[in-house]
């Protein structure tokens, strides 16, 4: 009985430590990759830096995302969007969006926690 509540107790301590070893999401950045609304991501994926800036803003209700380095299109959860549209909104560029996004992919699509539109 005793080495059964001893395997219980390393059991339940494994639960504690866990969290405290690295298994918790480490978030990924998107360095200097094109922001495109989901309209016209498909579009412009050829030639993303002629996308405008009023283009995203007219488009904003479709949401956004980036194109990253291998060509792929990964949107942005609710809160990226948010995040998106007041980057874009202060931002002064035309064309060339770019923007360094940090957060976690889940498929193709990335939570966002920190975005900065160039």
């Amino acid at each position: 009985m005793s080495r059964l509540i001893g395997l219980g107790s390393i059991a339940a301590a494994l639960l504690f430590v866990a969290p405290s070893t690295g298994l918790a999401f480490e978030p990924e950045t998107w360095g200097n990759v094109p922001l495109v609304d989901v309209s016209c991501s498909a579009k412009v994926k050829d030639k993303p830096d002629e996308h405008t800036r009023d283009c995203a803003l007219k488009c904003a209700d479709s949401g956004f995302g980036v194109i990253a380095a291998d060509g792929t299109f990964l949107k942005f959860d609710k809160a990226g969007n948010d995040k998106a549209l007041a980057a874009l909104k202060e931002s002064k560029a035309k064309d060339h969006v770019r923007a360094t996004v940090t957060g976690e992919r889940k498929g193709d699509t990335i939570t966002v926690e920190k975005i900065e539109v160039k």
